[in-house]
């Protein structure tokens, strides 16, 4: 944990739209950052860029140095280099949570949902990982466009996870960064957020619209 108890934040892919956009919002919020890339020198190049437009506590490595150092890791590449670097983390996230925002689009049709044979990328995660690693699976959902601008996102995050404590605690992640974070219960069920995100970017498509989301109707 950070001085001011907040958890270090380690986001594999963190150079990339969303992982970038959640970098700069969750600063804003006072959190540690670490972004992680597969080269050093574009995660220290994209910390430094953010530190210069005023976001503080951010700070590059490597994916599995970013790994080792971080509380809470959140996993935000392509799903083309998912497996790869579920491999890369897998000794350092041994015991900590780990968040997968990654979903299963399969271009040129990623307006199609094309959900993986093991029926979703957190139950991909959740074999691919250590037992003791905590999965969730949340993120999936979230348009970066506003979170660049450091503002929240304008939608609500479902949380997904086998683990109650693990959901609660990206709960209040997703607190910080969009209107309010949901529990959708078990690891299995985020097959229908992964699946939602393909409908999304069809109704952005179909409307001409940026970064269309969700409101779950009838909570307080």
């Amino acid at each position: 944990m950070s001085e001011n108890s907040l958890p270090t934040l380690s986001i594999i892919g963190g150079t990339g739209d969303l992982g970038s956009g959640l970098a700069r919002v969750w600063s804003k919020a006072g959190y540690p950052v670490i972004l992680g890339s597969r080269a050093s020198e574009k995660a220290e190049q994209s910390a430094a860029a953010l530190q210069a437009e005023g976001f503080a506590h951010i700070s590059g490595a490597t994916n599995s140095a970013a790994a080792a150092k971080g509380d809470i890791i959140i996993v935000a590449v392509p799903f083309s280099n998912y497996e790869a670097s579920l491999s890369e983390i897998r000794d350092a996230v041994k015991n900590k949570i780990v968040v997968t925002a990654v979903v299963p689009l399969v271009p040129p049709k990623v307006f199609v949902v094309q959900l993986p044979q093991a029926g979703s990328a957190a139950i991909m995660a959740q074999s691919a990982l250590d037992p003791s690693t905590r999965v969730v699976g949340a993120f999936h959902n979230v348009g970066a466009q506003k979170l660049h601008a450091g503002d929240k996102a304008d939608c609500d995050v479902l949380v997904f996870s086998d683990d109650a404590a693990a959901r609660a605690d990206v709960i209040r992640l997703a607190d910080a960064v969009s209107n309010r974070g949901v529990d959708g219960g078990a690891l299995a069920n985020s097959a229908a957020a992964e699946a939602l995100t393909s409908v999304l970017i069809a109704i952005n498509r179909k409307y001409k619209v940026k970064g269309a989301g969700i409101s779950i109707s009838g909570l307080s």
